[in-house]
């Protein structure tokens, strides 16, 4: 059997994968997403986040979503949800690997703009959000009492 050594674990390598147990599909947990979570906005990204009740290393249940009003074709929803899902997927690790861990349990990927936006723009928005989430959730008490 291979067991990890001191070396390995300071060399860890990154999983880059968007598995299907961190995509958030539950309607119940969608709902509850939006009617108590706390968002901000990016443009051309919306961030919608619930707070998990104390600090994890677990990557949080993602939502991704890109609106019918603004965007007539499936092709270019699917298009724009196959971007920030890729870019989701590269830069994910900002938040799971935060020092301290992370208070995000679920997290809404929400393309707001009128026109398709390149993946580097769509990266450096969502990295900065990522950052943003880190003080916002860190700086939280959970589920406070002053709602």
């Amino acid at each position: 059997m291979n067991e990890p050594t001191a070396n390995s674990n300071e060399l860890k390598a990154r999983k880059y994968s968007f598995p299907k147990e961190e995509h958030l599909c539950r309607k119940k947990l969608i709902e509850e997403l939006f009617g108590r979570g706390s968002s901000f906005g990016l443009y051309p990204l919306r961030l919608v986040w619930l707070a998990a009740p104390e600090p994890t290393t677990a990557p949080p249940q993602v939502l991704v979503s890109v609106s019918k009003r603004n965007f007539k074709r499936a092709v270019d929803r699917n298009y724009l949800k196959r971007l920030m899902r890729e870019a989701w997927r590269l830069n994910k690790y900002r938040l799971v690997e935060a020092e301290g861990g992370h208070r995000v349990a679920q997290l809404a990927i929400i393309y707001t703009g009128k026109e398709k936006k390149p993946l580097a723009l769509l990266e450096k928005k969502l990295n900065s959000g990522l950052e943003r989430l880190l003080t916002d959730a860190g700086a939280t008490p959970g589920t406070g009492s002053g709602s």
